[in-house]
């Protein structure tokens, strides 16, 4: 006899309880600035990448206070490696209008979270329910493919989201809201997963209309992502870089990157160095493949240039203080 739908909202907080990811660290001391860096790295990136960002985050600014004095530059150092750096942006946006908006405390109303940069209806709902333990529903991928799949429903049919908000405002209990919300995403990550459930090892599968069905997930073709070159040039003296900060609205937005020579004051700014290097680098991200060279010209010592670029001889020394893209950090660390 197949389980009562109702049940699925009281099945779930029991099975988080002796199955559900107690040990990850941002279930440790929770409080609303917690809950919120976590669910903000954990858009799109996958948690077993998030960990270590999320601890060294942690240490550096480990409450409210301690971030609220931090320079954009800063967070975006912490970012480094961790992708979609918007993200990071959006942090330094939110916790600055806490700062002069709400006097430096974390807001309590769901209503004041959703305004905030990055935050949007889920991760709004997620601090809500884990950090204030109240009832409010959230849809990040993992609980929209347990949803969906417990309801036999299409994501591709009109309405879809629509109605799968709908069920998770329905699913989402009055008691028990933070297990419930820590078991139903940890459902979705470790048993209901996108290529081949488990579905023997799901405390739903009595009353899931989808279980111990085959998904065929690669049935959709995936757009082919566009490729982009781009040629840099990478000032290199003894103890420090010169780089450039890119303030463009793309990939990489506010990072600091070496010369692109797509600009046209390169004779205005580099002098002819000692020794030339060149490195080429594949580097993929979510919507476009980068296919990067970099010419490394090596110097004595630094020197004045002209342009108006935002720019900086960096030291070695400091470089870890700057938000710097993954390729890059990874070709000036060999030199470090």
């Amino acid at each position: 006899m197949k389980q009562n739908n109702e049940n699925f909202s009281q099945i779930i907080p029991q099975w988080y309880l002796t199955q559900g990811r107690n040990g990850l660290p941002w279930r440790k001391k929770i409080s609303p600035y917690r809950v919120w860096i976590s669910e903000i790295m954990l858009q799109q990136t996958q948690v077993k990448t998030v960990i270590p960002f999320f601890n060294k985050f942690i240490k550096k600014f480990p409450n409210l206070k301690s971030i609220s004095k931090a320079s954009e530059d800063e967070i975006l150092a912490l970012w480094s490696g961790l992708g979609f750096y918007r993200r990071a942006k959006n942090i330094y946006k939110t916790k600055e209008i806490i700062k002069s908006e709400f006097k430096n405390r974390f807001p309590k109303k769901f209503e004041e979270l959703i305004l905030l940069p990055g935050i949007g209806r889920s991760t709004a709902g997620a601090i809500m329910s884990i950090a204030y333990n109240k009832p409010y529903p959230i849809l990040d991928a993992n609980v929209k493919r347990v949803i969906s799949r417990y309801k036999n429903i299409n994501l591709e049919q009109k309405d879809a989201i629509k109605s799968l908000w709908s069920l998770s405002d329905i699913y989402t209990p009055s008691e028990n809201v933070f297990e419930y919300t820590q078991g139903i995403m940890d459902l979705g990550a470790t048993i209901c997963h996108l290529r081949s459930p488990m579905c023997s090892e799901c405390p739903l599968n009595l009353s899931c209309e989808s279980a111990f069905k085959e998904f065929d997930v690669n049935k959709r073709n995936k757009r082919q992502k566009l490729t982009k070159r781009i040629n840099f040039t990478l000032a290199h003296s003894n103890q420090s870089f010169l780089l450039f900060k890119k303030n463009e609205q793309s990939f990489w937005e506010s990072l600091w990157i070496p010369y692109d020579n797509q600009y046209q004051d390169f004779d205005r700014i580099f002098k002819e160095p000692r020794k030339t290097k060149i490195q080429n680098l594949f580097h993929p991200l979510s919507h476009i493949d980068l296919e990067i060279t970099v010419k490394i010209f090596d110097y004595d010592k630094p020197f004045n240039i002209d342009t108006n670029l935002e720019h900086q001889w960096i030291n070695k020394s400091q470089i870890n203080d700057f938000g710097l893209p993954k390729p890059i950090k990874a070709i000036i660390d060999t030199y470090v």
